[in-house]
């Protein structure tokens, strides 16, 4: 009897001590596309940073829209630590298993930073809404600190999220097989794996793109079509197109997050897509709008350029006084 009860008492849920995320299938020359992933992740960091650094220095920049830029960067450049790193490791330097352990803390933050670029851009977009429909009283609705309050709610209800989406993950039996048909330890194809089970990660999954990529998707929409009705209403075509020019680079934002992942999408309903073309757009998908964010940000912006050319021009001061004062 104590032998059977001990029996009975052996825990039913297995994990392997790693899995074997496979990546590309036989694309020749793939290491080549794994060095622009790095030239991707150096201009990331650099751009991000710059624009983090920029926002921080500037008084003028301590505004609920230049926050919520911030917060756009750090996400931006958290996921691409949590992502491109990895990649290059596994791939480039054939490294391709990863523990369990690491294996949930790399699908834990690519995602968690990742989707807090959706609801930062469909924060953004009420920041504009609210300052096209409603100018009169967009400093009573829009102030520096509801904007941290929102950002610091999402940033919590994102991160709890994902860690209930880790929890399930964790209740899963890996008894098939442990190769992930990805380019990192991806959610969907790693719950497919599983031996018992997995309905409820299937929910949470669609749960997950209904409430981070749906319906953000929709309110950005909504947003807009509310703000094409307000600029119907100013009277002269420079007025129209003045406000039309602060949306600009968050327009650019959407399109270059949203438009990528959509197409997968409509393509994956109507035809079966290659294992390699799937990898390239979803990695480019990740990996692109955060290195694109704050070069579209510097160059649309106007009071960002004038900002960036100032501290130039400073620089190139000092470093000129400093060689007249060596060569003195």
């Amino acid at each position: 009897m104590d032998s059977l009860n001990s029996t009975h008492s052996v825990p039913s849920i297995v994990h392997p001590p790693f899995f074997f995320v496979n990546g590309f299938y036989d694309m020749p020359h793939v290491k080549y596309y794994y060095i622009f992933m790095l030239f991707v992740f150096v201009v990331t960091v650099l751009g991000n940073s710059f624009v983090m650094f920029i926002i921080c220095k500037e008084r003028n920049f301590h505004t609920p829209k230049h926050i919520a830029l911030f917060n756009l960067a750090v996400a931006d450049l958290c996921e691409s630590t949590a992502l491109i790193p990895n990649l290059i490791a596994m791939f480039l330097f054939d490294s391709q298993y990863i523990s369990f352990d690491a294996c949930m803390a790399n699908m834990y933050f690519v995602f968690l930073f990742s989707l807090m670029e959706s609801l930062t851009l469909t924060v953004m977009a009420y920041d504009r809404f609210v300052a096209i429909c409603f100018p009169l009283r967009y400093h009573n609705i829009i102030t520096n600190t509801n904007m941290a309050v929102v950002l610091t709610i999402l940033w919590t209800y994102t991160a709890v999220f994902f860690g209930c989406t880790i929890f399930f993950i964790t209740r899963l039996s890996f008894c098939k097989s442990i190769v992930v048909d990805s380019f990192f330890c991806d959610h969907g194809p790693m719950f497919r794996l599983a031996c018992n089970d997995n309905n409820p990660n299937r929910i949470i999954a669609y749960v997950g793109i209904t409430l981070f990529f749906y319906i953000p998707f929709l309110l950005i929409v909504l947003s807009y079509v509310f703000i094409t009705h307000a600029l119907f209403k100013i009277a002269t075509w420079e007025g129209r197109l003045k406000a039309l020019k602060t949306c600009s680079s968050h327009l650019m934002l959407v399109a270059i997050y949203y438009f990528p992942v959509v197409g997968t999408y409509i393509a994956a309903l109507h035809f079966t897509i290659h294992p390699n073309a799937r990898i390239i757009n979803t990695s480019l998908s990740f990996a692109i709008p955060p290195m694109m964010n704050p070069i579209i940000y510097v160059l649309n912006t106007e009071e960002i350029k004038e900002c960036t050319k100032k501290l130039f021009k400073r620089k190139k001061v000092a470093a000129t006084e400093t060689n007249n004062q060596i060569k003195n």
